[in-house]
C-alpha cells in the first residue's frame, strides 16, 4: 500500500468517526493521480474503511462521461450513467459499486477530495439564507444551488467550476452544496484538515459553543407500549424499534417545533429516515395511544406505500423503526442530526426544506434505492433479528451462547453483574461489521427491581423481547457438615428464585407482543444442569435449586402456552473449560478437591479426569452443544415444559 492510499484511509476514518461530520457512514472521499482515481465504494462506512473499500477507476473513462450524450428520459439517463461508471472500473471482478459522486471527485483538480454532510455546514446549507450567507462568510468558496443528485448535479457543478476558474484563475478548494453538504479538495490530507477546521471555527463563532448531546429519559410506560408497536410494524420480517430522547430532539417533541423538521432537508435524510414521519401525543392513556399509533401507521402505509421510519411522540420520546439494529442506530443519529441542523438554521433565517419535486426524484432514484437496500442487510441466520436476553452472558456458558446468537443474526442483551467484563465483551462483539448488535445491561437476577429495569432497557433499546435465556447461576459445593445456611440461601436465591423473577417480567413483555401478533411464538429457556435431573453428591444446594427450576419450567409452560410463550429447560453436562469449573481460585475443580468430593484425588487434574471419565462421550459439554438444544427449543412450536438433556450420555432419561 503506497503512502497516498494510507493517507486516504487515514483522512476517511478521521472524518468518518465524527458524527458531526458524517452520519450513517455517508459522505465519500477520493485520491487521484493522472491515470487513476480511488473512491469510496457504496456500502462502505468511512469510519472503518480500509484499502478494499475503495474502487479504482480509470480517469479516461470518467472523462468521457462528461462529454457523452445520454437519454433525455431522466431515469433511463441515470441508468446509463451508472453503467458508464461501472465500465470505468479497473477491477470489475471485485463487483464494487463506486460512489454516485465519482464524476464530481474526478472534476476537482486536487489529489484528495473529502465530501461530508457536516452538521454545522448543513445548518447553513439547509437555511433560507444559504446563498447570501455563504458568500459573506466564505467568499472564496463556490456555492452550488440545489440540483437533483447524479448527472444533473455533476453537469451543473462542472459549469460552475469552469466559471470559477475563468473568473478567479484558480481551482475552488471548497464547494458548498445547498441541502446537501460540502466538498473540500487539497493536495495533502493536512491541508484538508486545515480547511475544514477553519470552516468549523467560523461557524462556531455564529452558533456559539456546542454542548454535547446528552440522553434524556423516555416515558416510564415504554415497556408496555414499544413491544406492541414493534408487532404492529413487524410483518414477515421482525423490526428493531428504538425509543430515545436527548437534549437535541427534546425541543421538537411538540407540535409547533415539530413542523420545522417535518419536511426533509437532504437526500441522505430521505434515504435513511424517509420523507415523512408521524407526530402523536401521549397523554398517559396506554390503550388510547396504541390505538392512535395503529391508526396512524396503517394510514401512513396506505398513503405512502411503506411503513414509517420515525414517530415523534409528545410526552413519550422519538420512536425509530429500523429494519435491524444497525438501521435503528442510524435512525437515531439521523434524527438527532436533522434536529440539530434545524436549530442551527435559525441563525440564517430559518429552515429551507427540499421541494416536493426534489423529494420525488430522490425517493424514486435507483441509486438511493440501492443504498437503501444495502442498509437493510441480508438475513444472517436462524435467529435473524430476534431479540434475546442472556443472563450471566459476559463469560462462561452464557458468553458462548451470546457469541453463537450474534453469529446467527440475533440482537443480544448481555445481562451480568460483572459490568467491566460485560461492557468489554459487548464492545468486542460490536466491532464486527454486522446489522445485529449486542447491548449490555448490568443486572442482578436476584433483584426484582434490577430485572424489571433489564426488561425495560431491552424494550427501549431493541423494541421487545423474543427469547429470554435464564443462564446466570452459582455453585457453592459442600457436605451437610460444611454447607452454611447463608451459602444455601445464596445458591437458592440465584439458581431458583431468580428464574421466577426473570420469567415474571420477561413474560409480561411477551404477552404484550402476543396481543398484537397472536400467531407469534416466543421462548423462555432456563439453562439448567444435569444436576437438575439427578442428585449431586455434596452439591445439594445447587442440585436442589436446579430440580426446583424444572418444576418451575413445567408450571410456567402450562400457564404461558396460551400466549404462545414456550418454556423449556436445557440441562447441559459439565462445561469443564469455563470459569465455573476451571477458575484457579473459586472453580469447581478447586472446590471439589477441597471438599473431598472425589475420593483419592490429590490434584485438580485428578478431579477433572474423574468427571471426564463419567461421560460416555469422553469430554465436557460446550456452548455449541447447548446452542443446538436452544435452537431446537426455539424452532419447534409443539413442545414446551421439557427438560432437554445435553450430557454426552451421562444422564439418560427413562
Amino acid at each position: 500500500m503506497n503512502k497516498e492510499i494510507k493517507d486516504l484511509i487515514e483522512i476517511s476514518q478521521y472524518y468518518g468517526k465524527q458524527k458531526e461530520a458524517v452520519i450513517a457512514g455517508g459522505g465519500n472521499t477520493s485520491f487521484k493521480n493522472n491515470k487513476f482515481l480511488w473512491i469510496k465504494g457504496s456500502g462502505h462506512s468511512l469510519a472503518t474503511i480500509g484499502e478494499d473499500g475503495f474502487v479504482k477507476m480509470d480517469r479516461s473513462g470518467l472523462d468521457k462521461i462528461g462529454t457523452t450524450t445520454y437519454s433525455k428520459d431522466v431515469m433511463k439517463r441515470e441508468s446509463e450513467i451508472k453503467e458508464a461508471l461501472l465500465n470505468s472500473r479497473i477491477e470489475p471482478e471485485k463487483e464494487q459499486r463506486p460512489s454516485v459522486e465519482t464524476s464530481l471527485h474526478n472534476l476537482l483538480d486536487f489529489k484528495y477530495v473529502v465530501h461530508t454532510h457536516a452538521t454545522k455546514v448543513n445548518g447553513l446549507m439547509c437555511s433560507s439564507q444559504a446563498n447570501e450567507k455563504t458568500a459573506e462568510l466564505f467568499p472564496d468558496a463556490l456555492y452550488i444551488g440545489y440540483e437533483d443528485p447524479g448527472y444533473t448535479l455533476f453537469k451543473y457543478v462542472e459549469n460552475k467550476v469552469l466559471e470559477y476558474r475563468k473568473e478567479k484563475g484558480k481551482e475552488p478548494s471548497v464547494l458548498f452544496l445547498q441541502n446537501h453538504g460540502i466538498f473540500v479538495g487539497a493536495d495533502s490530507v493536512e491541508e484538508i484538515k486545515n480547511i475544514y477546521d477553519g470552516i468549523f471555527s467560523r461557524l462556531d463563532e455564529i452558533y456559539g459553543k456546542k454542548t454535547s448531546v446528552e440522553s434524556l429519559s423516555v416515558a416510564k410506560e415504554a415497556d408496555k407500549i414499544i413491544p406492541a408497536i414493534r408487532m404492529m410494524v413487524s410483518g414477515d420480517s421482525l423490526k428493531t424499534v428504538r425509543l430515545f430522547n436527548n437534549t437535541v430532539v427534546n425541543s421538537f417533541l411538540n407540535k409547533t417545533n415539530y413542523k420545522k423538521i417535518a419536511e426533509p432537508f437532504s437526500p441522505d435524510g430521505i434515504v435513511y429516515a424517509g420523507y415523512k414521519s408521524i407526530f402523536i401525543s401521549f397523554d398517559g392513556d396506554i390503550d388510547k395511544f396504541l390505538e392512535e399509533c395503529q391508526k396512524e401507521i396503517e394510514n401512513f402505509k396506505k398513503n405512502i406505500g411503506k411503513l414509517p421510519k420515525v414517530i415523534f411522540a409528545e410526552n413519550f420520546g422519538v420512536i425509530a423503526i429500523g429494519e435491524n439494529a444497525g438501521d435503528a442506530d442510524i435512525l437515531e443519529d439521523v434524527v438527532t442530526d436533522s434536529c440539530e441542523i434545524t436549530a442551527f438554521a435559525e441563525n440564517f433565517g430559518g429552515q429551507h426544506p427540499m421541494t416536493s419535486s426534489q423529494i420525488k426524484f430522490v425517493a424514486t432514484w435507483e441509486v438511493e434505492q440501492y443504498r437503501s437496500k444495502i442498509a437493510l442487510g441480508k438475513s444472517s441466520g436462524r435467529v435473524d433479528r430476534k431479540i434475546f436476553i442472556v443472563t450471566g452472558g459476559a463469560q462462561g456458558f452464557g458468553g458462548g451462547i451470546v457469541a453463537f446468537l450474534m453469529n446467527y443474526g440475533a440482537n443480544v442483551v448481555i445481562a451480568d453483574v460483572n459490568e467491566p467484563k460485560g461492557k468489554e465483551y459487548t464492545d468486542e462483539l460490536n466491532k464486527v461489521n454486522r446489522k445485529n448488535k449486542a447491548f449490555f445491561v448490568k443486572a442482578d437476577v436476584s433483584s426484582a427491581e434490577s430485572v424489571e429495569n433489564l426488561i425495560y432497557q431491552t424494550t427501549v433499546h431493541f423494541g421487545g423481547l423474543d427469547v429470554f435465556i435464564s443462564n446466570a447461576g452459582i455453585v457453592r459445593a459442600g457436605s451437610l457438615e460444611v454447607m452454611t445456611p447463608e451459602n444455601f440461601d445464596l445458591v437458592t436465591k440465584i439458581n431458583y428464585q431468580a428464574y421466577f423473577i426473570c420469567s415474571k417480567y420477561a413474560s409480561a413483555v411477551m404477552k404484550v407482543q402476543h396481543k398484537y401478533n397472536p400467531d407469534y411464538f416466543m421462548d423462555i429457556i432456563q439453562v439448567n444442569s444435569k444436576s437438575g435431573l439427578k442428585g449431586s453428591n455434596k452439591n445439594f444446594a445447587y442440585a436442589g435449586g436446579k430440580f426446583g427450576g424444572i418444576g418451575l419450567t413445567q408450571s410456567f409452560a402450562l400457564e404461558l402456552m396460551p400466549f404462545h410463550i414456550k418454556v423449556n429447560s436445557i440441562c447441559p453436562g459439565n462445561f469443564f473449560d469455563g470459569p465455573l469449573w476451571s477458575d484457579p481460585t473459586r472453580g469447581l475443580f478447586v472446590q471439589y478437591l477441597k471438599a473431598g468430593k472425589v475420593q483419592g484425588a490429590k490434584t485438580v487434574a485428578d478431579v477433572k479426569k474423574f468427571y471426564e471419565d463419567q461421560v460416555p462421550a469422553g469430554r465436557g459439554c460446550t456452548p455449541k452443544d447447548v446452542m443446538r438444544a436452544v435452537f431446537y427449543a426455539i424452532e419447534q412450536e409443539y413442545e414446551t415444559g421439557q427438560a432437554i438433556p445435553v450430557t454426552g450420555g451421562q444422564i439418560m432419561l427413562n
